[in-house]
Formats: structure tokens, C-alpha cells, sequence
């Protein structure tokens, strides 16, 4: 059977197994040439194919400079999206599956894949579902559903259900705020007081500047005039925005927080981490600054630490992982299910880097924080 010719975007997965490595390094690349378009590669023409492409990467040199080593290393971390098949990307997050029974199932939702579909976007989650489905339950499977989204630089925790029905229940716990979310984010300086509730509500307002875009920002009910806290008019289109915080560990520029949100609105946690408390997320190109689209600007220290310069700053990817949701009993289910996703790798990276320590989890969800060499 002749090869598919892929044009979606893909997904790259550090650590796992030779042939799918293998699988992702030959779809990530033109399969034929342009002179031989018509002409599908056969089993011994893919063979060929993958070999002569293993020894390009023998031969590529590794470079001495320390940064461009690091940019590497973080493009290498961060690239879940090159060019590979929608067949593949289903079987690649079925290997992710952090939990599966009659009515749902449970993916780690890698970095740089959105939800949805949309201008640009080639791949999306909501297109594999169908394949999904067929991968876990056989070609007679009907496709699962969507219960919530996470954005696409998010990465974590996702929920799908086997039946529109339960779906919408679903939908509907998370609506009327009955499950429970903890996400983790390092960040860029460190939130004073170390734990606290932000509860600034939240609007759409677009930006003027060289680069006209919208952004959500903070529309506080309160300000200072003359000294004096005085209440302002909340405009009508803000929307009530709350986020329970804890600093779980820090150092004197960076901080991993865990952030519980008890609502749900777009951007919240970004908004609120940066323009609330001036703790904006580590690789949050858009909320570090308002009035511009550019790298986030870091200081000289955690620079040094993350082994870039600021120009290469970009290519640092949103540390923002939603890793733990409870959703309470439902359908055959009597207890509550706690589901705790693992941090990707070039976040615990970062972690190790930064000098951040790690918190483990009891089987209750409470922390408790030990460095990341015992992990």
C-alpha cells in the first residue's frame, strides 16, 4: 500500500520508542521528489528513504557554541508539531492515555497542538478524535468528544468522552465550576505574598501600536485617586475572573506556582500572573508586555541560568501545564477521579535549571516538595 503523503503538521515525542522516532523523522520530511511525485514509495523505497536520512543526521555537526546548543535542545524539547500523518498523532496520544473506561478517556495534551481547528492550523485535536477512537476500540468505533479545551501552548490534563450525553454532563461540571483544576507555571520574578487569591475581573481590549491586536487584560473594580481607593463603573463586557495561588518553590528571579482557578475565563491564569501580580509566565510572549508583541524580556540571571541570550528568547515555549483535575462521581463512577498528568520534558528541564525543586504529590494531592535529582 502506497505511502500517504503527509501535509499535516506532526508531533515529535522526546523518549519514545526507536520505530515511532523513526515514524516521525521520515514524515517530517518530503517523501518524494518533485520529479518523482507520481510515483508512491513502495516498502523498499521508504526503507531506503528512512536509512539515507539516518545518516544526514550522523552527519549533521553539533554545535560548539553553548547557546546555539541550547536553542537546539529547546527547539528539540518544544517542535510537537512538524509534519506527520493524522494517523500517527492519534496513535502517538494513545500512547499518552493517562486514563481510559466506558465513558471517557484521558490524553496528556502535548505542547503546540490546539484544540480546535482555525486559520493556519493544519492539525488540530478535535480532527484525530475519529481516529482515536478507532485506534482504542477498532474501526467500528464511533468518534469521542471534546469536554473542555486547553490552549494551544497548554499542556496537561484533557478530557474526552466516549458519548455526546456524557460530554455535555461533563461540560456542564466544568461550567458550573464542580471540578476541580491545578495547574502548574514557572514564572518570572516571584508572587508577593507567596499564596493569595487574585479576583480582578477580566476584559477584551484592543491594542494600539505598531502591531494593532487584541488582548485580554485586568478591568479592576477599584482605583487609587489622590491616594484614596475608590470604586469604579465595571464595564459591561468584564467578566468575573478568580485564581486561587501558592509559590511551591522559588528563587530570588523565578518561581514554580500552583494555580487553582475557580473560574474560567480566556487567558486567565496568564492575565493574572502578569498583570496582577507582575509574575508574568516564563515563555509568555504576549501577556509579558501590553502594548507590544514581542520575546519576552528576561533578566540577565535567569538568562544565564536557561543558558540563552535575549535574542533567543523566543524560542522559549509557554511553561504552563494544567496538571491535576478532579471531576466528581459521574455515570457508573461513585467515587470522585483524581487525574495527575507529569510535566514535559523541557519543563522539568526548566525546573533543573532555574534551581526550582520539584513537589511530589501524596495520594490525597498535597505537595510536598523535594529536589528534582531525587526524582
Amino acid at each position: 500500500m502506497a505511502a500517504p503523503r503527509c501535509r499535516a503538521p506532526g508531533l515529535l515525542i522526546r523518549g519514545s520508542c526507536p520505530l515511532l522516532r523513526s515514524l516521525f523523522t521520515l514524515v517530517s520530511k518530503p517523501l518524494r521528489s518533485n520529479a518523482a511525485a507520481s510515483r508512491p514509495l513502495d516498502a523498499q523505497g521508504l526503507a531506503e528513504k528512512l536509512r539515507a536520512q539516518k545518516r544526514e543526521e550522523k552527519e549533521k555537526p553539533v554545535p560548539t557554541n553553548p547557546v546555539q546548543r541550547r536553542v537546539q535542545e529547546l527547539v528539540r524539547f518544544t517542535q510537537q508539531l512538524q509534519r506527520v500523518h493524522p494517523n500517527v498523532l492519534a496513535k502517538a496520544l494513545s500512547r499518552g492515555i493517562l486514563h481510559q473506561d466506558k465513558d471517557i478517556v484521558v490524553i496528556n495534551k502535548p505542547y503546540g497542538l490546539p484544540v480546535h481547528g482555525g486559520p493556519g492550523v493544519r492539525l488540530c485535536i478535535s480532527e484525530v478524535l475519529p481516529i482515536l477512537a478507532k485506534v482504542l476500540h477498532g474501526h467500528k468505533a464511533e468518534p469521542l468528544h471534546l469536554c473542555h479545551r486547553l490552549d494551544k501552548e497548554t499542556t496537561g490534563v484533557m478530557v474526552l468522552a466516549w458519548e455526546k450525553e456524557v460530554a455535555h454532563q461533563i461540560q456542564e461540571l466544568f461550567r458550573t465550576r464542580q471540578v476541580a483544576k491545578k495547574y502548574w507555571a514557572v514564572t518570572v520574578r516571584v508572587p508577593v505574598p507567596s499564596a493569595g487569591v487574585v479576583d480582578i475581573p477580566i476584559i477584551e481590549k484592543e491594542v494600539q501600536g505598531q502591531q494593532q491586536h487584541h488582548k485580554m487584560t485586568l478591568s479592576p473594580s477599584y482605583r487609587m485617586d489622590r491616594g484614596k481607593v475608590v470604586r469604579v463603573r465595571a464595564s459591561q463586557n468584564a467578566r468575573v475572573a478568580v485564581t486561587q495561588y501558592q509559590v511551591l518553590s522559588s528563587t530570588v528571579s523565578s518561581a514554580l506556582v500552583e494555580l487553582q482557578p475557580v473560574t474560567g475565563i480566556k487567558h486567565q491564569l496568564r492575565v493574572h500572573l502578569s498583570f496582577g501580580l507582575d509574575c508574568p509566565v516564563l515563555g509568555d510572549h504576549k501577556y509579558s508586555a501590553w502594548n507590544k508583541l514581542a520575546p519576552q524580556k528576561l533578566p540577565a540571571g535567569t538568562l544565564k541560568r536557561l543558558g540563552l541570550e535575549q535574542s533567543k528568547a523566543r524560542y522559549i515555549p509557554l511553561h504552563l501545564h494544567a496538571r491535576q483535575l478532579t471531576l466528581p462521581p459521574l455515570g457508573f463512577r461513585k467515587e470522585e477521579l483524581q487525574l495527575v498528568c507529569r510535566l514535559p520534558h523541557f519543563f522539568v528541564h526548566s525546573l533543573r535549571r532555574l534551581g526550582l525543586e520539584m513537589p511530589d504529590q501524596d495520594e490525597n494531592g498535597h505537595n510536598e516538595t523535594r529536589p528534582l535529582e531525587a526524582q
